[in-house]
């Protein structure tokens, strides 16, 4: 019972970074799961089921706040389902001791990704309410399915950046529409894996746990999304990726180092991770503090 209260707590708190931020919900769960010793692709399968529930949950209640752009939804969308199937199939087929260390390096690299976007460069607001062509949609999801599949998360960190980085749509649009095109590729993940694996190492009561905690976090995050920091909140869950599968890595055969040296990347990480954040809380201010004259004079000039 009390793991299914973890998970729950842990559900809901991926799903609330997730809402608000545009990624992590997958990444986070099952970077928690497979710390505590889940068969990888069983740890993909379990959130993927879990968030066919937290994604509608959260597409919806994006929805009625108005940051959902569905034209981006469906162009996103239909190739991200296709990639995230494809990624579910080839997950399945691995041995678990190829596919553990396999998905912590594509979990640790989405983890480098977020963190480092998100502390280091700021978003482009010139291009604002251009088109979003297909060709640049079809190719990012069809990459970002496929990652979100294999390493049990990739569909956020991968195309919630793409798309602020485009500058083209306003970060809330492209949070709300990234979470709600989400439901397409959890939903083809979820039966990629059940056709390769049939329900095989899957724990209900744990998708439920997820679920439920999800589900709970989902309108909340839809509605902090206009008021949370997103450069401070990436530095902080990138951080919490990348430490927890360098330990994953660490661990593994491919590295098995010695206890002295893992306690010297640890420490070295820590201390990266909260200058990450420091740094990021400082640009959060500096900009807060560069839009208030701003903001002061537009009332004048009226």
């Amino acid at each position: 019972m009390r793991t299914l209260v973890l998970l729950a707590l842990a559900g809901l708190g991926a799903q609330l970074v997730d809402g608000s931020l545009g990624m992590a919900y997958g990444v986070t769960s099952t970077t928690l799961l497979l710390a505590m010793g889940t068969n990888p692709a069983a740890a993909s399968a379990t959130v993927h089921l879990a968030e066919i529930g937290t994604t509608l949950m959260s597409g919806a209640s994006h929805w009625r706040f108005g940051n959902v752009d569905w034209k981006v939804v469906a162009r996103i969308g239909v190739p991200g389902a296709v990639g995230s199937f494809l990624g579910a199939t080839v997950l399945s087929r691995l041995s678990t001791e190829v596919a553990e260390p396999a998905m912590s390096l594509i979990l640790l690299g989405l983890g480098l990704y977020v963190m480092s976007r998100f502390t280091f460069r700021g978003l482009p607001k010139d291009r604002l309410g251009q088109p979003l062509r297909r060709r640049f949609l079809t190719p990012l999801g069809l990459v970002a399915g496929f990652l979100d599949a294999t390493g049990g998360g990739g569909w956020g960190p991968v195309g919630t950046p793409a798309l602020l980085a485009s500058g083209r749509m306003e970060p809330r649009k492209v949070i709300g529409s990234v979470d709600t095109s989400e439901f397409l590729v959890a939903l083809a993940a979820s039966l990629g894996f059940l056709f390769s694996l049939g329900s095989q190492g899957l724990k209900w009561p744990w998708v439920l746990a997820f679920l439920l905690g999800g589900m709970v976090a989902a309108p909340l995050a839809a509605w902090l999304v206009r008021l949370l920091p997103p450069r401070v909140l990436g530095s902080a869950v990138g951080g919490v990726i990348v430490v927890t599968n360098i330990r994953t890595l660490l661990r593994s055969d491919w590295v098995a180092a010695p206890d002295s040296v893992s306690t010297l990347v640890y420490v070295v990480l820590y201390a990266a991770w909260a200058a990450a954040v420091a740094h990021s809380v400082r640009a959060h201010r500096r900009e807060r503090a560069a839009e208030a004259p701003v903001a002061e004079r537009e009332p004048a000039a009226a």
